[in-house]
């Protein structure tokens, strides 16, 4: 009895655990994503962006698909049309044009444009119809609106390199906004792993063929590429797309969404500090401004979506 005793865990030892792997979960989705943006700008140094961010999707994609066929996951036909169209929202455009803007844009500036994504959202729900805009998010969306002027003011309308780099990252958002809102709507595995490992897979393969018809394979010179830049693709890979996205996938099944989806507050204030303090990237007082809009604008179109079920189960109630 005294034996057996103490081979079981007691339930404090438990709860313990749990908390250790919950903080660990939310200190991936926090900081990890957070930091992928620097990763990029080091990737890119001496590997093309989109063979970067091709390279990146593809290897993680089939690491995630793996997983997936472990967990008895089975691939169908019928899941191709879908993965394909989530692929070229989420990944060849919105993440291929981040990964190629950052050759002109700051980590920091590029993360802090990402983070409009909830006030695209917003706007194409609204318009589709599964998204309604009341004060609180409506108030979010005119402070999103005043952030990202602040973070372009007139660089949009310059032609200058920024202006092509602040423009790409702003459309990459619009269509992962889209992909978003769209995603509902198609026909994907229910198993979780499988649902995100065949977009990814899909989305890496269609940037590997974009890089190659444009030229970028043909131009890389694998001799010169950089040790910084093959740390940066291995962390995007490993930490950015593996670790981070199990992660995420694991608080969304224990931890409230509302919880989880706070990561949006905390990316780009890790990407502006970590850009400042590893790439001498400038912190200037426009953009601390900019990214105080830009989070509240966040705060309140999240509570204002979250109003919503609320208002209708009184309704129902009544």
């Amino acid at each position: 009895m005294t034996t057996a005793a103490r081979t079981i865990p007691s339930t404090s030892a438990f709860a313990h655990s749990s908390r250790i792997l919950v903080l660990a979960a939310f200190f991936a989705i926090y900081i990890v994503w957070g930091s992928t943006y620097l990763a990029i700008r080091f990737a890119i140094e001496s590997i093309p962006p989109l063979v970067t961010a091709g390279i990146r999707h593809t290897t993680a994609g089939l690491v995630l698909l793996a997983w997936a066929y472990a967990r008895g996951f089975r691939f169908r036909a019928e899941y191709l049309k879908g993965a394909l169209a989530l692929g070229l929202l989420f990944f060849v455009v919105g993440h291929g044009t981040l990964h190629w803007a950052e050759q002109y844009v700051n980590s920091g500036l590029a993360a802090l444009l990402i983070a409009t994504e909830p006030l695209f959202i917003l706007v194409i729900g609204s318009l589709m119809g599964t998204e309604r805009i009341n004060w609180k998010n409506g108030l979010g969306l005119l402070l999103g609106l005043v952030g990202v002027f602040l973070l372009t003011g007139r660089v949009l309308w310059d032609h200058s390199s920024l202006s092509v780099g602040i423009a790409a990252v702003l459309v990459g958002s619009v269509s992962w906004a889209v992909g978003v809102c769209v995603s509902p709507k198609l026909r994907l595995p229910e198993e979780p792993v499988a649902r995100a490992a065949l977009p990814v897979i899909c989305g890496g393969i269609l940037l590997l063929i974009i890089a190659a018809v444009s030229g970028e394979t043909h131009a890389l010179r694998w001799s010169n590429i950089s040790a910084r830049s093959i740390a940066g693709l291995a962390y995007l890979i490993v930490f950015g797309s593996v670790v981070a996205f199990t992660a995420y996938m694991w608080l969304l099944q224990r931890i409230a969404p509302t919880l989880v989806a706070t990561h949006t507050y905390v990316n780009p204030v890790v990407a502006i500090l970590l850009g400042w303090l590893l790439a001498s990237e400038p912190l200037t007082t426009r953009l601390i401004v900019a990214a105080v809009a830009i989070l509240a604008a966040i705060v309140l179109i999240q509570q204002g979506t979250r109003a919503q079920p609320d208002e209708q189960s009184a309704k129902r109630a009544a």
